[in-house]
Order: C-alpha cells, then sequence, then structure tokens
C-alpha cells in the first residue's frame, strides 16, 4: 500500500502478517520508495525478511524467493493518490520520490465569500491525508508540542470538520470538542490547556512547525539564532538564509519559495491573530569563532546545564550534535559520560577536553595547547 505524508510524498510500504521484531509485534514496514520496491522485487503474497532499521523503523529486506507463489507478478506503483480527490501520483525527473500533486483549479470547486471581504474565491481541495499530517507534524513533540493531539485525535477532528489546517487548533471551543464521541470534560479541558500552552513555543519550535520542506529543528535553531524573529527569516533573502549555520542554499530556496506562497503567508498570519508569539528570540553577539565546527557535551559541568553548555556552542555558531562522528572537533567531558560516547571519541581520535577545555574553547574557537 501507500502512505501519503504531509508534503505530498507517497511512501510505499509492506502490509504484513503480524510478527514479532526487535522486541515488539509489527503488522507493517516501510519499502522506501518506488525503486526500493523495484530492486528488492518486492511481490503482494510474497514471505519477506523484516527488519527494525536503527532498531527503530520496521523495513523490508527482501522476498524469500523459495517462498514465492506461483503466478506472481509484479507490484506497479499506482497512478493517482489513495485520498477521496484521487489526484495524481507524480514522480519529478531526477528525485526517487513520488508525490501527490493536489490540482491547481478543479472543475466544479467550491466559490466562497469570506466573511467582511468583497471578493469571491475558488477553494482549491485539499488532499486530506496531506492536510491530517501537516496538522500531525505540526502538534508533534519536536515542534509545538501539543500533548494530546495525536494521529487519532486529529483525524476525529478533521472528519468532525472542526480543523482544515494547523491554525484551526487554536480556535477549537469546549463544546465544540465535547460533542465528539468518547470526549468527556478532562480530556477536552486538557487539550485545550496544551494548545494554549503551545502559544509560547520558542522561534525554533514554531518554525519546525510551519512544515516547509527541508526545515527541521536544526535548521530552525539556526535561523532563530541569526534573525531572531519569524518576520526577519520570513524577509530574507535566500543568499542570506543560505549562510545561515544548517541551511545552506537548497533549504533557503525551499524557504523562499515556501514564503512566497500566499496561502501560507496568510496561514502566518492565521496563527499571529490566534496569539501566538513566534518565540522572540535575542540574536548572539558573541563572536563566530566555532562556525562550522561540532563540539559534543557529554556528562555533568560544573557551572552549566546541558542546555547552557550547548546554548554556549551554538552563540559562537557551532554546533552541539547528540552524537559523535569522525568530523567532531572535541568532545567535552564531564562528570558521568555517557560511555558509548567517550568510548567513540577514543576510537576515533577526536580531542577530549575536560571543564577547562571546554573555556578555553568558547573563548578562542581553538583546542587547548597539548
Amino acid at each position: 500500500m501507500v502512505s501519503v505524508g504531509r508534503t505530498g510524498r507517497a511512501t510505499p510500504f509492506a502490509v504484513l502478517e503480524p510478527v514479532f521484531v526487535g522486541g515488539s509485534t509489527v503488522g507493517m514496514a516501510t519499502l522506501h520508495n518506488q525503486d526500493q520496491v523495484a530492486v528488492k522485487d518486492v511481490r503482494p503474497g510474497d514471505t519477506v525478511v523484516v527488519r527494525k532499521a536503527g532498531d527503530v523503523i520496521p523495513e523490508v529486506v527482501g522476498p524469500v524467493l523459495s517462498l514465492r507463489p506461483a503466478g506472481s507478478v509484479p507490484w506497479e506503483f499506482p497512478r493517482l493518490c489513495p485520498c477521496p480527490l484521487h489526484t495524481e501520483l507524480v514522480r519529478p525527473e531526477g528525485e526517487a520520490d513520488t508525490r501527490c500533486v493536489e490540482p491547481a483549479c478543479p472543475l466544479h470547486t467550491e466559490l466562497v465569500r469570506p466573511e467582511g471581504e468583497a471578493d469571491t474565491r475558488c477553494v482549491e481541495p485539499t488532499c486530506p491525508f496531506q492536510r491530517d499530517q501537516r496538522i500531525i507534524y505540526f502538534a508533534s513533540r519536536g515542534a509545538m508540542d501539543i500533548e494530546g493531539l495525536g494521529d487519532s485525535t486529529v483525524m476525529q477532528l478533521s472528519e468532525g470538520g472542526l480543523v482544515s489546517d494547523p491554525g484551526d487548533i487554536y480556535s477549537l471551543t469546549r463544546e465544540q470538542l465535547l460533542t465528539l464521541d468518547k470526549w468527556g470534560e478532562t480530556k477536552t479541558d486538557n487539550l485545550l490547556a496544551a494548545i494554549e500552552g503551545s502559544k509560547t513555543r520558542p522561534l525554533p519550535k514554531v518554525l519546525t512547525a510551519l512544515g516547509c520542506k527541508g526545515l527541521g529543528p536544526s535548521a530552525s535553531d539556526g535561523l532563530s539564532r541569526a534573525f531572531g524573529t519569524l518576520d526577519a527569516v520570513m524577509n530574507a533573502s535566500e543568499a542570506d538564509l543560505a549562510t545561515t549555520d544548517g541551511v545552506g542554499p537548497t533549504i533557503a530556496a525551499a524557504i523562499v519559495r515556501w514564503f512566497a506562497v500566499p496561502a501560507n503567508r496568510a496561514f502566518v498570519e492565521k496563527l499571529r491573530a490566534a496569539s501566538v508569539e513566534f518565540g522572540l528570540v535575542e540574536v548572539s553577539r558573541q563572536p563566530q569563532i566555532l562556525a562550522g565546527k561540532a563540539v559534543v557535551v557529554t556528562g555533568s559541568l560544573e557551572g552549566y546545564t546541558r542546555e547552557s553548555a550547548e546554548a554556549a556552542i551554538k552563540d559562537r555558531g557551532g554546533k552541539s550534535p547528540g552524537s559523535v562522528s569522525a568530523k567532531t572537533f572535541a568532545v567535552v567531558v564531564g562528570t558521568e559520560p555517557g560511555a558509548s560516547k567517550l568510548t567513540k571519541a577514543q576510537d576515533l581520535d577526536v580531542p577530549i577536553l575536560d571543564l577547562a577545555g571546554f573555556e578555553y574553547v568558547l573563548e578562542t574557537g581553538t583546542l587547548p595547547p597539548s
């Protein structure tokens, strides 16, 4: 089968007889994209080998050919989105992913005159799968972190006609929620409180929640530190965005394209009208002496919390990833460090620093003398 995500990406997946893998029972496994299905030659009815990629995501390794049923035929990627609109699935030239292309203006779409406006507009239908996934992503932990607004709740709100985009979350009322099946006062009040609390999320969370392709937490954090406000990011040039740590030309171009769409700008204003604060961030005035350098912190450092140590690195233009690699500039080791990070740093011959070494790096941008 095929699932459709918030950006329209159509991802093939296998529906399995339930099987115990890596500590849990799974009934679905990813097949990644059209090419992977063809390369692995996975067909309906096959017995397959399944594993958990990265010990987390179930994926199909390949078929057991000796058990393939007679008369099986290769699976064909669908031409139309499985959503009720049945819009065309298109694979752009040079890309591995196939996407649901929403119609620009199909025939017989509804004409609506918004209250208080003189103009009547064509209301383009939206792929409901993409719509729901955008709302789910917006509310996810890495974005606006709205507890209680998971997949099933979003779909229930969507099917009930209460939300059509993430901005509608902030218009939900107690009376509306109490009309839904299996919604009591406690569940309703908890969700409304979580929604209200999300209005003060920091700017990196808000930028991530917008759902612009490629704009994840790392790039959002870099943009927040470089520009300070959502409006500054929204009005920045592609060249200025591209120079931001963690962004680069591809993501910068995607951001500019996203904000150039009138509907996306209207969505931002919808959030502003709902009193979402856009989390003002103070632009760092520290010299960017760690630009392009990754400093990993593990264990407790006297005078620093984990957050403040990472902030000190990022304020100077550096990165503070959660894992060690051959490209890591240095690993700062405090008390009770993570054994795996320390071991990997030793194996890769990455410089290991104590508190004094860390403060030397923050002051100079270079490693302390041996």
